[in-house]
């Protein structure tokens, strides 16, 4: 390396790596999805002022994506969500106490509990599928139907 390459680092990869803008675009992507939610009638009052006033955050939307509609166990969930089980117990525990999920008997083993949702997180979860319908539509729009479909199969071939 010589003094000049040394003294002025090219330093904009940093900023425009693949790896940051997919983070960004998912950060937006969530955000604007609990900015729908919070101004969706259907989604419960309780919940929704939750949403608008940032009290829900990209962390509580791993619930909404993972957890199965029979009901998951709590490793299996945050073995999903790519948390720690400790982790995923805080978010449980205060979306159980938000009336989204509750904790009962698992029928396979009775020594486990299951994490499921509650006839309002069942609720919220329809406004979440509306908040993702229309932020994907936003995209499309942003962007243009032809890129918005090269890059969703991009994604879907790369998460593989």
């Amino acid at each position: 390396m010589n003094e000049t390459s040394r003294s002025t680092p090219d330093d904009g990869w940093r900023q425009g790596h693949l790896g940051r803008l997919l983070g960004e675009a998912l950060r937006r992507f969530d955000a604007r999805v609990l900015e729908r939610m919070a101004h969706d009638e259907a989604v419960p009052l309780a919940l929704s002022h939750l949403a608008a006033h940032a009290q829900v955050s990209a962390a509580h939307v791993h619930i909404t994506r993972h957890l199965a509609l029979q009901g998951s166990r709590l490793t299996d969930l945050a073995a999903a969500a790519g948390m720690s089980k400790q982790a995923m117990g805080d978010l449980v525990d205060q979306c159980e106490a938000w009336g989204l999920v509750e904790r009962g008997p698992d029928a396979r083993d009775a020594r486990a509990r299951l994490v499921r949702f509650t006839p309002a997180g069942l609720d919220w979860l329809a406004g979440f599928r509306r908040a993702v319908e229309q932020a994907e539509a936003e995209f499309r729009a942003e962007v243009g139907p032809e890129v918005a479909t090269v890059v969703r199969l991009g994604l879907e071939v790369y998460a593989r």
